[in-house]
């Protein structure tokens, strides 16, 4: 019983992942990092650099990561999605 209610939280979890072709086309340049999460919701990973910041939503095969100056978008990229 144990196993069949983690297994139904995981496919709850990946079922309702936010990375999709549909929210990768509501990101666009100059939006704020804030209405990025709004759609998006919290980064899996976010690398700072010197001058920018890169963020990643999702895994190696499926993502969406996106390049921010002063917490708006410059460049957004997806890897995965159709």
């Amino acid at each position: 019983m144990k196993k069949l209610l983690v297994g139904a939280a995981i496919l709850t979890l990946v079922g309702c992942s936010k990375v999709t072709m549909e929210n990768y086309n509501k990101v666009k340049v100059g939006m704020d990092k804030t209405e990025i999460e709004a759609i998006l919701g919290s980064a899996d990973k976010c690398e700072e650099k010197t001058l920018h910041t890169n963020c990643t939503w999702g895994n190696e095969g499926k993502h969406i990561k996106v390049t921010l100056v002063s917490d708006k978008v410059t460049l957004y990229t997806k890897q995965g999605l159709e």
